[in-house]
Parts: structure tokens; C-alpha cells; sequence
């Protein structure tokens, strides 16, 4: 897979701040939904953002394979 470390640790911090501001959110009842719209909207973002950074590294290190013959 490659060094995930850094956007794993990025994803997971964003995510833990979109739950944060939701909990507020939630909480604080008026706030109105654009918190709530906010928060799901950057988690789906996000996860799109991880998984095209998966398929650009499978991709990249398939390809590097082929470049240097392995």
C-alpha cells in the first residue's frame, strides 16, 4: 500500500473535527443544519479524496513496475 501514514493521519484528524463540530451542533440546536450540512459534506469529500489518492498510488506503483521490469 505504500506510506498511507500522513493522509490516514489527515483524514482522521478532519474527520474528528467534522464529528466535533456535528456533536455542537447537535447540541446546540440553534446552530440550524448548515453545521450538520457542513460536517457531512467534508467527511464525504474527504473520503473521496482518500480513495483517489489510493488508486493514484496502486496506479503509480503499477506502473513503476513495468518501467523498471518487475
Amino acid at each position: 500500500m505504500g506510506n498511507l501514514n500522513g493522509p490516514l493521519t489527515y483524514l482522521r484528524a478532519s474527520l474528528g473535527m467534522s464529528v466535533a463540530r456535528l456533536r455542537v451542533a447537535l447540541r446546540d440546536k440553534d446552530r440550524g443544519a448548515s453545521a450538520v450540512e457542513l460536517a457531512v459534506i467534508t467527511a464525504v469529500v474527504l473520503g473521496i479524496a482518500i480513495a483517489l489518492l489510493v488508486v493514484i498510488q496502486n496506479f503509480v506503483t503499477n506502473e513503476s513496475g513495468k518501467i523498471t521490469g518487475g
